[in-house]
């Protein structure tokens, strides 16, 4: 059985994608995927979100994790008041659970990931892999960056919140 916090190391690799320009500029240096995302500056919701989870340490460890980082944009396309509600420190577990779903073991490259028909998130919930006219999806969601290099793992940037399947 894996560790709470092995568990969560991958989803701090979400953090690490900032913004499109910073991500390559911060790639370059290799940084790890927190401090990534955090100099992209397009991540405040997800950085608020790993650390309400209390996922941040985790992602800045040693990895390697892939990291399927949802913009600011993206949490957006939320129904209203749902990101406000999982920030709550009640939903802490809820809130882990999801991000934990964007963040899978090892370095995945986009090349690799287009090839699978499916990947197993950190959370141990399978998540649908499918390319459609050249572009990669994660269920419902597009990836529009591929290959965020880090010290730590890669980030792909993704246009929409994964949810993670319900429990039957």
């Amino acid at each position: 059985m894996k560790t709470t916090r092995s568990l969560f190391k991958p989803f701090f690799c979400v953090l690490a994608i900032a913004g499109m320009a910073a991500v390559s500029n911060a790639a370059d240096e290799k940084k790890d995927i927190v401090d990534t995302a955090v100099a992209a500056g397009s991540f405040k919701t997800l950085a608020a979100a790993l650390k309400a989870a209390g996922l941040v340490e985790t992602l800045k460890g040693p990895g390697p994790f892939t990291v399927f980082a949802p913009t600011d944009e993206a949490f957006a396309k939320l129904p209203d008041g749902t990101v406000e509600s999982l920030l709550k420190p009640e939903n802490k577990a809820k809130l882990a659970d999801i991000l934990t779903y964007h963040v899978v073991a090892g370095d995945v490259p986009a090349a690799a990931a287009m090839k699978l028909t499916e990947a197993t998130a950190l959370n141990e919930k399978p998540i649908k892999l499918e390319v459609k006219d050249g572009s990669l999806y994660l269920n419902k969601s597009k990836v529009t960056t591929a290959d965020v290099k880090c010290s730590n793992g890669t980030i792909h940037i993704i246009d929409a919140v994964l949810m993670p399947p319900m429990a039957k």
